[in-house]
């Protein structure tokens, strides 16, 4: 116990480089060049200020 009380510091850097090794490992399987050409369609975007875009505050040049 007195090892972690003084120490504890080097067991969460553990942790972290264990954690980054996993992400790394994961990510490398990731084909992006294959969901890239199989891509899905992405819906238009919607927003709702449509229903603001008819009010116009600015004053109306003459």
């Amino acid at each position: 116990m007195e090892f972690i009380k003084h120490y504890w510091w080097i067991l969460v850097i553990l942790l972290m480089v264990g954690v980054l090794m996993n992400v790394y490992k994961d990510l490398k399987r990731i084909d992006h060049k294959k969901f890239l050409d199989n891509k899905p369609e992405l819906p238009p975007h919607r927003d709702f200020n449509d229903k603001w875009d008819d009010e116009d505050d600015w004053p109306k040049k003459k």
